[in-house]
């Protein structure tokens, strides 16, 4: 009688094991002294005492996020670093806007077959993302299971927590009519809108992922892997300096018109002014591909604009002189707070 085992049945311990010998140094290189455990560990233990000395009232902020289908550009494309800075960017900018400093990321990797070198490449790029804005990556989870997924596939979730002072929480109650809106620029779809992004480029417009298109300054698949920009560090800096935000939202899946409402007071409406920054070349094909109304592309894109805040008109010009500071991020005024009904109009 034949024996059937684990790897037979689909299941690669050796694999696994593989993977986190190569990932372990370069994870580890993100512990802040808070991190009590090594890789490998049932649990991750993190210190709150010393940190939480600087708080009069701590309050956890979490968040959880995917890349969701941009996971089949990378695997068109062979390339996975980019992808695991779009995980920790996606969770994090979440509680950013919360007025939150990030503490630590978990990560949860599935797939139909575990392949060392690909779970490499992702952790990599979550590596980076975490040492850039201070953030320890403290353990995670990979999930080999043939079946569950088709041969190739990928899944990527993280779930990222953070801290914040409990009366300095950003939660936009006290946005008002009269505020401005200013909006930090994006580097295209970052991780929403490919579902549609994918019918139009490859089903209608029938383009190679290696086409090179000269609007894009490369081929296809480079400007979809761009990576997710991460705002934690100028949102950070603006907190320091005393900025005083009333409200800020993350433009993901659902666009302008659904994330921005989700932040305002019942009688507050934001007019959005287009044309008040650059509409980025990707958006742009898109739209003429797929002949979008304004409204569908503001509900599923960023339209090149990543995360929005509302704060007084008197502070704008202070804010605009912080973020030059970050000569990665442009900002731009893009609109106003009117009176309303908790939604957003397009001027």
């Amino acid at each position: 009688m034949t024996m059937i085992d684990y790897k037979e049945a689909g299941v690669n311990i050796h694999a696994g094991n593989e993977a986190i010998q190569r990932i372990k140094k370069s994870v580890e290189s993100t512990f802040s002294r808070n991190v009590l455990t090594e890789i490998g560990a049932f649990g991750a233990l993190y210190d709150l005492k010393s940190l939480l000395q600087d708080y009069q009232h701590p309050v956890l902020v979490q968040s959880i996020d995917g890349v969701g289908t941009k996971t089949i550009i990378a695997r068109m494309m062979n390339k996975f670093d980019t992808i695991g800075i779009d995980v920790v960017s996606a969770a994090t900018n979440d509680i950013i806007v919360l007025g939150a400093k990030p503490l630590t990321f978990l990560d949860y990797i599935a797939n139909d077959k575990l392949r060392p070198e690909i779970i490499e490449q992702i952790v990599l790029g979550m590596v980076k993302a975490c040492r850039e804005n201070e953030i320890s990556l403290i353990g995670g989870e990979t999930a080999e299971m043939p079946g569950t997924y088709l041969p190739g596939e990928h899944d990527l979730v993280g779930i990222v927590t953070g801290v914040v002072e409990k009366d300095k929480a950003i939660m936009g109650k006290n946005i008002k009519p009269g505020n401005i809106v200013l909006g930090l620029s994006s580097n295209g779809l970052h991780t929403n809108g490919y579902s549609l992004a994918r019918k139009l480029f490859f089903d209608v417009a029938k383009w190679r992922i290696d086409r090179n298109i000269p609007e894009l300054n490369g081929t296809l698949g480079e400007a979809l892997l761009q990576p997710h920009i991460n705002y934690t560090r100028p949102i950070l800096h603006l907190l320091k300096n005393q900025i005083d935000i009333k409200g800020m939202a993350h433009i993901t899946g659902g666009g302008f018109l659904e994330n921005i409402p989700r932040v305002l007071p019942n009688h507050c409406q934001v007019e959005i002014k287009k044309g008040t920054w650059p509409e980025l070349p990707i958006f742009s094909l898109m739209r003429e591909i797929g002949h979008l109304n304004d409204n569908e592309m503001y509900r599923t894109f960023n339209m090149g604009i990543g995360l929005v805040m509302m704060v007084d008109e008197v502070d704008v010009k202070q804010i605009k002189d912080l973020i030059t500071d970050f000569s990665e991020f442009k900002m731009y005024e893009i609109g106003q707070v009117v009176a309303g009904d908790k939604s957003v109009v397009l001027r």
